[in-house]
């Protein structure tokens, strides 16, 4: 009966998951027991629910000490489960946040945050994840009787380093949210599976040792292999070797061009996480109002933004036409309420959308020409009802009396 459960055991972790996630319907306001209580719970229970039961399911497996032959095969059927899984649920996760590919020297905008790894580090951090996965599967799916002892020390002294990255990794990402929570599970799986497979590994060689072994020609290497009969020394000798391995891949990164301490900076060389030690630019707050949006995200040459403004509490970077149409909506809310209350109402119909789609320069720029026309017809108007037009124009989006904002673009 126990070797049926293992041996659809994959089956049943996703059973399992689509039934917690069903469960979990009314939390996210589907109706029990309704159709939609089930259309909820299919879509929670493969993308929300399933990499905690994987998580679960290699905690037990961490500390099952069963060496059946299934049992073991399950097992490293979850790790390559997990894995890929790992990295499809981290891309699919990457665009609920507000991380951009940003250095800390750019300014953002609203609530976006710069990259957690420094751009020119990106080299350094796969190379060291490379390095970790080559020998997981070194370890994993090497054929230990057939290995001289150092190999496998070797293996896992690289799997150490990529396990040093997955903690620097949920040490610097790490946040109360829901969404940062899950991009931590994929290094925090890797770390459980790095050690299960390092203990099934030494008790396995103790099983497997063969009576012949393969030896190496230089002498000191050979004596490193023969103190290495023992595998309980091998998580020890394994950290010992980790750092001369370092540093030789240290040395083939800076061939690459990358920095000697590369390896620490591109963590440190960030802001808006745990590990920064730069404090970006402050964000500029980018308005729904798709005027706003141009003004900050077209290119200066065509949209010619002014300054800093305020809008509603907020920083925006104001250009003329946005100042034009505001004074052009002040004038019609003085004069004409009921016509400007329609329009407003059509522009937060339509307007606010148009907003959310620019996400280019380009767009933003295509935005700026199409307004043209209406922005001159806006100043025909202001020409027409004001007695000094420029004046309103000139006002708009100032900050308050008694505020001290920087309102200048260029300091």
């Amino acid at each position: 009966m126990e070797e049926k459960w293992v041996r659809h055991s994959v089956v049943l972790s996703v059973a399992a998951a689509l039934v917690l996630g069903i469960a979990a319907g009314p939390l996210w306001g589907a109706e029990e027991g309704g159709v939609e209580m089930l259309m909820t719970g299919a879509f929670l229970g493969p993308v929300f629910v399933y990499p905690l039961v994987l998580t679960a399911v290699n905690v037990i497996f961490l500390f099952c000490e069963t060496r059946s032959p299934l049992f073991l095969k399950k097992g490293r059927t979850f790790e390559a489960v997990t894995l890929v899984l790992g990295m499809v649920y981290s891309m699919l996760a990457l665009p609920l946040t507000n991380i951009v590919i940003a250095d800390w020297t750019e300014q953002l905008r609203n609530r976006e945050l710069h990259t957690p790894i420094w751009t020119q580090g990106i080299l350094t951090v796969g190379l060291l994840a490379a390095v970790g996965i080559a020998g997981y599967l070194i370890l994993s799916y090497g054929t230990l009787s057939k290995m001289p002892p150092l190999i496998p020390v070797c293996a896992m002294a690289g799997m150490y380093l990529g396990m040093a990255e997955c903690i620097v990794w949920i040490v610097q990402v790490f946040r109360p949210d829901v969404v940062m929570a899950y991009l931590c599970l994929l290094p925090a799986n890797a770390i459980l599976i790095g050690i299960k497979v390092i203990r099934r590994k030494v008790k396995e060689w103790k099983t497997v040792q063969p009576e012949k072994m393969e030896s190496f020609r230089t002498p000191w290497l050979e004596k490193w292999n023969r103190k290495l009969l023992d595998s309980s020394r091998w998580p020890a000798a394994a950290f010992l070797v980790m750092w001369p391995l370092l540093g030789i891949l240290i040395c083939i990164l800076i061939l690459c061009g990358q920095r000697p301490d590369s390896v620490i900076r591109a963590w440190t060389e960030t802001s808006d996480w745990r590990l920064s030690l730069r404090e970006a630019p402050q964000n500029i707050y980018q308005d729904e109002h798709y005027l706003c949006t141009v003004a900050a995200g077209g290119h200066p040459g065509l949209v010619r933004p002014l300054r800093r403004g305020v809008r509603h509490g907020h920083p925006v970077i104001v250009n003329r036409q946005l100042c034009i149409a505001n004074a052009f909506e002040q004038v019609l809310e003085e004069r004409t309420p009921r016509l400007h209350r329609r329009i407003r109402k059509f522009y937060d119909r339509y307007g606010f959308p148009i907003a959310r789609h620019i996400h280019s320069p380009y767009a933003a720029d295509a935005v700026y020409l199409l307004m043209k026309p209406l922005e001159w017809l806006f100043l025909a108007v202001l020409y027409l009802v004001e007695v000094k037009p420029e004046n309103r124009i000139a006002v708009q989006y100032l900050p308050r009396p008694g505020k001290c904002d920087d309102i200048s673009l260029h300091k």
